[in-house]
């Protein structure tokens, strides 16, 4: 449903001079790139986490496959079309939603908003009423419908714009940071309600987040990427076994330890007792093991996986 190839932006900015004439006739640019041919596909049905820092290329690549902004060069297909041909069939299609944007209207309520996204993308009556209805049921936000959006705390309008987003029933939708600046009971409502959606319409999910639990709990497949490249794409499984070196070693003690006892094992990277964690390369951990054992009283002992933000970490410093 999406394939991207060799996909390139570069923008450019004015470099003022010391001479205005020159800077009038023969302006120098400053070439910035975002993105650096990147290529990917994604599928029906598939729900993608799309990750990297600030500046890494992530919204200017979804602006890009939803017809915001044109490429400098390289080809993006979007259900067929090129996105920024911009036609009424393809944009009725798909939904950008951005955590940082509001398109509710705010001195009404959001029904009102909901009315107007009813006539641009033409839905019927029959379709409106039952989509809503659905939406509502999805976040149980009945009582939020007729209130001013601006009497809205802000996870009650990030309930108010999701409904709005999704009126036509789009087949892909861009998330761009959902959750971004809700507490953390509006971050878990929100979450759940773009699992149970793609379950029920098999909606095309592309999600954006710089919180690592959104893309944890969401996505199977993850799209890395950092200074304009793609480190990475994968199932968040495969990114443990390809690029984890360490795992996590936490022990429960049963009474205090010295030290110089602790340090056998290694520097821990945290010790408040009756806890103490170590990062254990894979291939020094039977040895670790054993040196536990063998000198620590302590009532549980468990081994995990490196979480995947500090894998990613790695990645994005050029491990």
């Amino acid at each position: 449903m999406i394939t991207v190839k060799n996909l390139t932006k570069i923008y450019k900015t004015p470099v003022k001079g010391d001479n205005f004439i020159s800077d009038l006739f023969a302006r120098k640019y400053k070439e910035t790139v975002a993105l650096a041919k990147i290529s990917f596909a994604v599928g029906e049905n598939e729900l993608v986490g799309f990750i990297g820092p600030n500046g890494a290329g992530k919204t200017t690549t979804l602006k890009i496959l939803s017809g915001i902004l044109y490429p400098t060069s390289g080809n993006a297909n979007v259900l067929g079309f090129t996105p920024f041909a911009k036609k009424y069939e393809f944009l009725g299609q798909i939904s950008f939603i951005m955590g940082q944007r509001n398109q509710l209207l705010w001195d009404l309520s959001a029904v009102d908003t909901f009315q107007l996204n009813k006539e641009i993308y033409n839905v019927s009556d029959n379709n409106f009423k039952k989509t809503v209805g659905e939406l509502v049921d999805l976040l149980s936000c009945q009582d939020l419908l007729l209130k001013p959006v601006k009497t809205l705390s802000l996870g009650e309008r990030m309930k108010m714009e999701l409904i709005a987003g999704l009126i036509h029933q789009p087949k892909i939708i861009f998330f761009d940071e959902p959750t971004i600046g809700l507490d953390i009971f509006s971050q878990e409502l929100i979450r759940d309600f773009i699992k149970r959606y793609q379950k029920h319409y098999r909606a095309l999910i592309i999600l954006t987040s710089h919180y690592m639990e959104d893309v944890k709990r969401l996505a199977k497949r993850l799209l890395v990427i950092n200074k304009g490249k793609i480190l990475y794409d994968g199932s968040q499984s495969d990114i443990i076994k390809k690029y984890s070196l360490e795992k996590y070693v936490t022990v429960t003690l049963e009474r205090e330890v010295d030290q110089k006892i602790l340090a056998l094992i290694g520097r821990p990277i945290s010790y408040h007792f009756p806890r103490v964690v170590y990062k254990i390369k894979k291939s020094n951990l039977p040895m670790a093991v054993k040196l536990i054992t063998d000198n620590f009283q302590f009532s549980d002992l468990t081994i995990e996986e490196e979480p995947v933000e500090e894998i990613i970490k790695t990645l994005f410093r050029g491990g």
